[in-house]
């Protein structure tokens, strides 16, 4: 079984993949708050209390990848991979091959979750496509017919949107963050729903009408994360949402190394 890891400022996905079954299927994921203060232990429990919940085995676990875009955590997770799972974690980074040429002008500067987003966007959607994920930022990413990653952009999640409105007007509440019946709002409520929920797919559709105008017309907008649904509904240009885009491009890259490996081995 492989444990891929999508590390997140806000959340960290996880998935089991049985990688010696034909088409490697996901057998389980979880979705949990990351905490840059648990220890060791703590995430160890947790992760094992997830394998309990589900009925696994967490001693099926035979290779872990992880993709983080939080480095304080990093050495955290690599040694709980090592005491709970006895495996050394590969972390997608320098060194990891992703089978996907990254044409931009500092290809290390490129987040690893936006790289396993391109990599199984590519390989399911095909070329030239766009991925949305819809993270607390939230990222555009545009590929090549060829399957190259062009480049992209990066934009406030609705969550950091919404937090620096709340925390900068007095009189203003938190309040759920939900699609409004209409855009005319007559409460306060609704104003503010309205505002940052139309508001927030005029961002999108923006970015993603502009992005359409320079790579040409896609094979697919593929929206994921954790709002992707919400905003999706309203999108003219998102066609398909992937809630497993990220983790079944982690799943990707280790296949696409563990057979290079293979091969260099058989030679």
């Amino acid at each position: 079984m492989l444990l891929a890891l999508d590390v997140g400022n806000t959340n960290t996905v996880l998935g089991l993949y049985n990688i010696d079954a034909e088409n490697a299927p996901l057998v389980a994921n979880w979705r949990v708050t990351t905490h840059l203060t648990q220890t060791v232990d703590e995430y160890g429990m947790l992760f094992l209390n997830l394998f309990r919940m589900n009925s696994l085995d967490a001693g099926t676990v035979s290779h872990i990848i992880i993709s983080s875009v939080v480095p304080p955590l990093e050495t955290t997770l690599r040694r709980v991979c090592e005491k709970y799972f006895n495996k050394q974690p590969t972390f997608l980074g320098p060194g990891v091959k992703s089978g996907m040429p990254i044409l931009v002008e500092n290809p290390a500067e490129l987040g690893a979750d936006r790289l396993a987003d391109c990599v199984a966007a590519f390989e399911r959607y095909g070329g030239p496509t766009i991925v949305v994920d819809f993270g607390t930022a939230t990222k555009f990413e545009a590929i090549s017919e060829r399957g190259e990653y062009l480049g992209g952009a990066i934009a406030p999640g609705l969550g950091i949107s919404a937090d620096a409105l709340f925390n900068r007007a007095a009189k203003l509440f938190r309040i759920d963050i939900k699609r409004p019946p209409k855009v005319i709002g007559t409460n306060t409520i609704s104003h503010l729903q309205s505002g940052l929920y139309f508001g927030y797919i005029g961002l999108v559709d923006g970015i993603l009408e502009r992005m359409i105008a320079e790579l040409g017309t896609p094979k697919a907008v593929v929206a994921t994360g954790g709002l992707a649904r919400m905003i999706a509904e309203d999108s003219r240009f998102i066609t398909t949402i992937d809630d497993m885009l990220t983790l079944d491009g982690l799943r990707i890259i280790f296949e696409r190394n563990r057979n290079a490996r293979t091969r260099s081995n058989a030679h």
